[in-house]
């Protein structure tokens, strides 16, 4: 179930009729923009999410997990 080509020459139409023909490509300019303004971003929590990793790996070793005291007695 996807948008087939009546439905998207229909979105254009409207958004011809809406915004107007000489507003186009200065809205295609500010959207394309945005994109790579949330790529950019986006690859840049990456990285750090990325250099935290490895630092986390790097750095401490894996705590040993104590071990409770067994009751001496009867077993149950």
């Amino acid at each position: 179930m996807g948008l087939g080509t009546g439905e998207i020459v229909l979105i254009i139409v409207v958004v011809v009729v809406v915004f107007g023909a000489s507003r186009l490509p200065g809205l295609g300019e500010g959207l394309g923009r945005a994109i790579g303004s949330f790529k950019r971003a986006l690859g840049g929590a990456n990285e750090i999410v990325a250099s935290a990793k490895r630092s986390d790996s790097e750095g401490a070793a894996p705590a040993k997990k104590e071990e409770s005291p067994k009751p001496a007695g009867k077993a149950p």
